[in-house]
């Protein structure tokens, strides 16, 4: 079974946690429209998940990281 690498450092994790809460705080607080709205909870979503989890599909794509 493959087993996933983390390739996030931990600052790269700590900027997506936070971006990602305040997207999703902010498609919450502010009236954005239906469209907005929701491009901002998937994007909040995406960041939050990639950051806890400490690996992101798309460098791993890309062949990067940022863990040391």
């Amino acid at each position: 079974m493959n087993e996933i690498k983390m390739n996030l450092s931990t600052a790269d994790r700590f900027v997506r946690i936070i971006i990602g809460g305040g997207l999703l705080m902010l498609a919450t607080y502010i009236q954005l429209g239906v469209p907005l709205t929701w491009a901002a909870i998937i994007l909040g979503l995406i960041l939050m998940l990639t950051g806890l989890a400490g690996y992101c599909p798309l460098y791993a794509l890309l062949g990067c990281s940022t863990k040391k």
